[in-house]
């Protein structure tokens, strides 16, 4: 029996979701993320407007006048949303905590996904693989996605990237688009995620509180890492103490960065205290461009 709070805590994504991607994101998903190509579907009479280039000159001849070949894009994709669900997912102290707006990610992208017919599945990866959900249309399949997402609880706690890619790799047999949802608090995953990208269309969404790169002075501070439990104490009045916080934090965003620029691996950098639709919207747009 699932509890009546999820239940309106599932509906409530959804509207929140579906609305957005009735405005705005359907459209730009569909012009990026195409098919595997496209087949023949028919010949008919030139019309104005046409591109000359798709003319079957060989019908042309034969009839007398202009006939072009139209092609029907083969829309169906699979989708896979690779999500971290590790402990420090729990850390938030915006609006929404990192996990919740994973949740909230994962449903706009899945129905983005059922929407243009694509079918879309689901791993969640603490330093272990801990649930796969084969991937599947409509919008049943969906609520169940977010269903999961809501109700999961982790056995591991730390973050392992690199295994959960390896299990990608050992499920995924044909080309998919894959968004790898995390804060990339793991180490030792550039080699699978080259890996990962030769193969699939990888898409990777980092996400990160603001307290994870500047410290404002509010005094002592006792802090546990939600990964090792380690505790400690900071003294946030320091000037060069949180000059130094935000200097390391910098760095790490600058080869973060770097490293997904040098990999050629697209990226989407998302703040807990900001909205994750503009920056959605500003990649599909520079992709779109692209290709």
């Amino acid at each position: 029996m699932i509890p009546r709070e999820l239940i309106r805590h599932i509906r409530r994504i959804e509207i929140r979701t579906n609305r957005m991607v009735n405005d705005v994101m359907a459209g730009e998903y569909h012009s990026v993320f195409k098919g595997r190509g496209v087949e023949f579907e028919e010949v008919r009479e030139y019309q104005h407007g046409d591109d000359i280039r798709t003319i079957d000159w060989n019908v042309t001849a034969r009839m007398g006048e202009p006939f072009v070949k139209r092609y029907r894009e083969e829309r169906e994709l699979t989708v896979m949303l690779v999500v971290d669900a590790s402990s420090s997912s729990l850390f938030g102290t915006a609006e929404k905590m990192k996990g919740e707006l994973a949740v909230e990610l994962s449903a706009l992208l899945a129905f983005s996904a059922i929407k243009n017919n694509d079918r879309v599945g689901l791993i969640l990866f603490t330093d272990r693989v801990e649930k796969f959900i084969p991937p599947k249309k409509g919008k049943k399949h969906v609520l169940r996605l977010i269903r999961e997402l809501l109700m999961f609880e982790p056995t591991g706690g730390s973050t392992d990237i690199r295994a959960a890619l390896e299990f990608m790799g050992t499920i995924l047999n044909r080309k998919s688009v894959v968004f790898l949802i995390s804060d990339f608090m793991s180490s030792d995953y550039d080699q699978a995620l080259r890996i990962a990208n030769k193969k699939h269309d990888l898409v990777t969404i980092s996400i990160t509180d603001p307290r994870e790169v500047e410290m404002p002075p509010i005094g002592f501070l006792e802090l546990e890492d939600a990964e090792t439990g380690e505790i400690i104490i900071l003294d946030t009045y320091n000037e060069g103490f949180r000059a130094k916080f935000s200097e390391n934090a910098d760095r790490e965003t600058a080869r973060l960065k770097a490293d997904f620029k040098r990999m050629k691996i697209d990226h989407v950098p998302i703040r807990t205290d900001q909205s994750y639709i503009d920056p959605l919207i500003r990649f599909f747009q520079q992709r779109a461009q692209r290709y």
